[in-house]
């Protein structure tokens, strides 16, 4: 029996939002693997542990959930006023593909913190002690993420008491910006209404905001699908006639958005759109025990990723949130009280999160031009990962 010898690759494990990741830079990627396609697909699925049909990701760095299941690469942009180029595959966690059809707005914290890390910022642009502004182009979607990452004595700073609800530990709070969010070309609305009948086989008409910012997300109201908004992971994960329902109004948006032309291709496109369901605000008990009080909040999100429901607010979503606030007349602009609002705070399962967004509207339509929020990153390891020279 041919016995492959394991190759060692410059990585770094880096927990950046609510998510974690494993992050390379271009350069330290096998050969083959520095261009888009096969080689490196398989490469990431080997690193991350996928396919596993225990989805357990016992023999790879993956987590088993959409938010561990990560891979990036960045590289020094040779683009006009951008730091870093930053790339990133959504690894499947029980099927054999890479998903590049988005970004991870959580692990654009961490981007913009490895980017000093890795050395591919000048270093004439890193204070001594201060904040350094990283400009970031987000290759899968072709916008611009400016992060302001805290320094001490020259090198990031992580520690701190910054605090992100579904993150246990502290940390030091890392300002993200996203430019000119509405996710690809053509309209923040693809189907050009802020709220359509959208056609569920099996459940019906049921009205949805779709929209394209910072991801494509489709938002349905919760009494409407026969939720309240407070529920946690459990109630939605442990359900399977739930995650079928739900999946099914995810196709039906992607249809109806045209990023699909057939229900099949959903199952190769499982990162983007995202579903999510809105609600007005109410008490409810977070995922930690801690409670929120509906006071403290505009409304309520829940959100699934990769077909589960994610344990707090996937950091693109929030952006489509916020944005979506902004505009008066779509389902969560109404769920949130209806009227103006510049930023919004919602309850999501781990607890809550704001998010501010400004939307103008322009010859007839609605633009985003930037969403602000704070997260937090931490490098948890750096090294190498292994992999068998067969992997890919």
């Amino acid at each position: 029996m041919t016995q492959a010898p394991q190759l060692r690759i410059p990585a770094t494990y880096i927990r950046g939002g609510t998510s974690k990741g494993v992050f390379f830079r271009l350069r330290d990627l096998p050969e083959s693997c520095q261009v888009p396609g096969n080689a490196r697909d398989r490469l990431f699925m080997r690193v991350i542990g996928s396919p596993d049909p225990y989805a357990a990701h016992i023999d790879g760095m993956g987590g088993a959930t959409s938010s561990t299941s990560k891979c990036v690469i960045l590289s020094k942009s040779e683009r006009p006023g951008h730091d870093v180029d930053y790339l990133y595959g959504q690894v499947a966690i029980d099927k054999a593909f890479v998903d590049w059809s988005g970004n991870c707005g959580n692990l654009s914290t961490a981007a913009g913190a490895f980017a000093i890390h890795a050395g591919l910022v000048d270093p004439a642009r890193v204070p001594d002690n201060g904040t350094c502004v990283v400009r970031i182009w987000q290759a899968n979607i072709n916008k611009t993420i400016i992060a302001h990452v805290p320094v001490s004595n020259g090198q990031v700073r992580e520690t701190g008491d910054f605090e992100l609800d579904g993150v246990t530990f502290p940390a030091a709070e890392i300002v993200l910006e996203f430019l000119d969010p509405s996710d690809g070309e053509g309209s923040m609305f693809p189907t050009g209404n802020l709220v359509d009948d959208l056609e569920v086989p099996g459940l019906g008409a049921l009205p949805a905001t779709m929209i394209s910012a910072g991801i494509p997300v489709v938002f349905v109201n919760a009494r409407d699908i026969g939720y309240t908004g407070i529920e946690l992971r459990e109630a939605i994960n442990n359900d399977v006639w739930a995650l079928e329902k739900l999946e099914r109004i995810r196709v039906a948006g992607a249809l109806r958005m045209g990023l699909i032309d057939r229900p099949e291709q959903a199952q190769q496109r499982q990162h983007t759109p995202k579903i999510a369901f809105v609600a007005e605000p109410a008490d409810y008990t977070a995922a930690s025990g801690n409670r929120v009080a509906a006071r403290d909040i505009d409304l309520l999100v829940r959100a699934l990723s990769m077909g589960k429901l994610h344990h707090a607010m996937m950091g693109t979503a929030a952006v489509a949130i916020a944005t979506a606030a902004a505009i008066p007349g779509t389902l969560v602009n109404l769920a949130a009280g209806g009227g103006e609002h510049s930023a919004v705070c919602f309850g999501h399962p781990s607890g809550t999160l704001r998010v501010g967004a400004e939307a103008v509207r322009e010859n007839g339509e609605w633009i985003a031009k930037r969403a602000v929020m704070s997260r937090s990153a931490r490098i948890l390891m750096e090294g190498w990962v292994r992999v068998p020279e067969d992997s890919f």
